[in-house]
């Protein structure tokens, strides 16, 4: 009885796991910049914070999925559904034009606008995960 526990922790966490990371790949192209030269090559402060907001955007309704799920299939339907949220705001916000453009102040580095996407993707995952209280 307690073996199928473990089981069951751990297919949720593998697959909760497995969606952060077609998250990171697919938040990666649908940005119009590559955050990971930003990042690894360019040690562009303003993409890490962005990403890293975006990581813990999509992390706080996997959260809730997990938590509000009634079975594994509810919570993996549940989670394709946050990252899609997370990745239509980032898609829209990164083509933004003009003085507010995200994609060139942060291909240029600028910190304050990593900081506001990080936290604009935060705020959008925790309404998102607000919204699954179901």
């Amino acid at each position: 009885m307690e073996f199928d526990l473990y089981i069951s922790f751990l297919s949720f966490f593998f697959t909760a796991l497995a969606l952060v990371i077609v998250f990171l790949y697919l938040y990666a192209i649908v940005t119009p910049y590559d955050d990971y030269q930003l990042i690894f090559e360019g040690n562009n402060i303003a993409a890490a914070l962005g990403f890293g907001g975006a990581i813990i955007g999509v992390s706080i309704p996997l959260y809730s999925a997990l938590v509000h799920s009634v079975s594994y299939y509810d919570f993996a339907i549940w989670g394709a559904i946050a990252i899609l949220i997370q990745l239509i705001f980032a898609f829209i916000f990164t083509r933004l034009g003009g003085k507010y453009s995200f994609k060139t102040k942060i291909s240029e580095g600028v910190v304050p606008v990593g900081i506001l996407m990080a936290f604009l993707s935060i705020s959008i995952g925790l309404l998102n995960a607000g919204s699954m209280s179901y």
